[in-house]
């Protein structure tokens, strides 16, 4: 006789075999998306979300139900990137509001469950498409009703009948969308899903499952010919270029009313929306050509965190250039004489590039996110030459390119590899500092001029006040300031700001200097050597002495300087 229930040990089981196996067919998945998902790849968003779930739910020594369902909730909320991952985070939320009810699960819960899943995630997105992922997930939890009603007990059939109606299902939705039938592919976030259920279904039964294959198993959907694919995906236009995505740690109530009104407004500057309201936290997911207007007016409810902006089209035109290169590799092996030895793939062409001067992890990860091509290391310890610039300039396949130094030291090296380059359109935009550079590269605006946004950069990166702490490294004295070795500086843009012994004062004394009555955004990104805890504690300080501004506070990682503080 099989199973009727399930505690929390076997179902955290279960989930993490669910991750395990979706992060093994994350390339095959990212495979199907061939066409037009203008979210990056689906199988590595997906994979990343349940991956930082799975993380959290890996900590448990011993789960109950309720310890399980908040680290699912949490962990997949927090991790979720890209509409499907987005989708994904939902669907286990939902699901987790039931069963953390419950010491143990059984059809009737689990059915329960599926529902809930799928009425949250429908809610989360604020224009619902059939064919895709919420297709499936409907599909499946319709099956799992049924199944209960008919007094279905045994949990092995219960599982294993909803997943074959979720491939039932996904095999329907290239018929819902066009563009999938165009292409020849299912959905692939509808995939995703139905691989977490399958490793799901394989620790219930107690399998001994090899993850190692990364390869798609033989009946695994197949692609349409790769020539139509490229020709798919290079024809399809894509009305919004940027695929935006943050957390906002509210500061106050989100109530219903504001997250409507949230909503509309984004509707008003993009598609593809979802805003997921949790207790603490809102996660955003808005495909726009203004980023920066969408983070301004989520910055009404709180702190941004985990800001990740994708440019889409540059996304699509490398994924034409990789499948030109794979049809081109194939044609090669096929038919070897009608080659030339040194046939090569065309490199991915593009308008505008970005070319950014940074160091540190975070601050690096901040200038990719928005879009930056290439990033040169360097700063004020070591200025890149202009040779390095040059070398950054060959490795961009674009007509235009904007150059981001970020140090009052390097806008020379910058200026003169413009005047070297002669084969491409060199816009330097004299940042002097990182924050700077952020704030330039935000106010991007594809569907203008380049010189149109070269004057906007530079007037945007013109109205930031930028603030460094470092240490000293010798006795002097500068601005009637006497300094010791040791001592830690606050230097701003015009000369030095504080000086002391105590980092922390150093870095508010700083600030306070550097604020003006119109500024409204006080970002403090803290270096290597700063402790998270600490780095808060100066966040909460300032937050409690410049009430009316927003407080931004994310990891730089640089090196040498210990706080980068722009006010704006």
């Amino acid at each position: 006789m099989g199973l009727n229930t399930i505690d929390a040990k076997m179902l955290a089981k279960m989930f993490l075999a669910g991750a395990k196996n979706l992060e093994n067919k994350k390339e095959w998945i990212n495979e199907l998306n061939v066409f037009p998902v203008p979210d990056g790849d689906t199988g590595t968003n997906m994979s990343m979300t349940i991956m930082s779930a799975a993380k959290e739910v890996a900590a448990i020594e011993n789960p109950d139900m309720v310890s399980l369902a908040k680290a699912i909730s949490s962990g997949s909320l927090r991790g979720a990137r890209g509409n499907s991952g987005v989708i994904l985070s939902q669907l286990f939320r939902g699901f987790t509001k039931v069963i953390r009810e419950y010491d143990n699960v059984n059809v009737a819960i689990l059915a329960s469950a599926c529902d809930k899943a799928v009425e949250t995630a429908y809610k989360a997105v604020m224009k619902p498409k059939e064919g895709t992922i919420l297709t499936v997930a409907r599909g499946a939890a319709k099956r799992a009703d049924d199944l209960a009603v008919s007094g279905e007990k045994d949990l092995e059939v219960f599982i294993s009948e909803v997943i074959k109606e979720a491939e039932a299902v996904l095999a329907q939705t290239p018929e819902m969308l066009p563009v999938l039938k165009q292409a020849g592919v299912v959905d692939s976030g509808g995939q995703g899903l139905v691989e977490v259920l399958k490793g799901g279904l394989d620790a219930f039964l107690g399998k001994e499952i090899d993850f190692s294959v990364a390869s798609a198993p033989s009946d695994a959907p197949k692609t349409g010919s790769l020539g139509s694919n490229i020709e798919a995906q290079a024809n399809a236009e894509i009305k919004f270029c940027y695929c935006t995505q943050f957390l906002i740690m509210l500061n106050k109530t989100f109530n219903i009313k504001q997250e409507m009104d949230f909503k509309e407004f984004l509707s008003s500057i993009g598609d593809s929306i979802v805003v997921v309201a949790d207790d603490e936290i809102v996660k955003v997911h808005v495909h726009t050509n203004d980023p920066g207007l969408a983070m301004q007016r989520a910055l009404k409810y709180g702190q941004l965190t985990t800001v990740i902006i994708e440019n889409m089209r540059l996304e699509r035109d490398e994924k034409v250039s990789d499948m030109m290169e794979k049809e081109m590799q194939s044609a090669s092996v096929s038919k070897p004489a009608a080659e030339p030895e040194n046939a090569q793939a065309p490199m991915g062409h593009k308008d505008t590039g970005f070319i950014a001067v940074s160091v540190g992890d975070g601050i690096n990860e901040i200038f990719r996110s928005l879009g930056v091509d290439h990033i040169i290391e360097g700063g004020q310890t070591m200025n890149p030459s202009t040779e390095d610039i040059l070398n950054a300039i060959d490795k961009i396949n674009a007509d235009n390119i904007f150059i981001f130094p970020n140090n009052k030291n390097i806008v020379l090296a910058a200026n003169q590899a413009k005047q070297l380059t002669t084969d491409k359109n060199i816009i330097v935009i004299p940042t002097k500092t990182v924050p700077q550079g952020i704030t330039a590269i935000i106010n991007y605006v594809p569907d203008i001029s380049v010189a149109e946004n070269e004057a906007v950069m530079v007037r945007e990166a013109g109205n930031v006040a930028t603030g460094q702490v470092t240490y000293a490294v010798r006795d002097t004295m500068i601005d009637d300031k006497e300094i010791h070795q040791g001592d830690f500086m606050g230097i701003g843009d015009k000369g030095i700001l504080s000086v002391g012994t105590d980092l922390q004062t150093v870095a508010y004394e700083m600030i306070q200097s550097m604020m003006k009555e119109d500024y409204n955004l006080i970002s403090i990104y803290y270096g290597e050597e700063v402790e998270e805890s600490r780095a808060q504690e100066l966040a909460d300080k300032v937050k409690a002495a410049f009430g009316d501004c927003d407080i931004e506070l994310q990891f730089g990682g640089q090196p040498i300087y210990s706080y980068i503080v722009s006010a704006e």
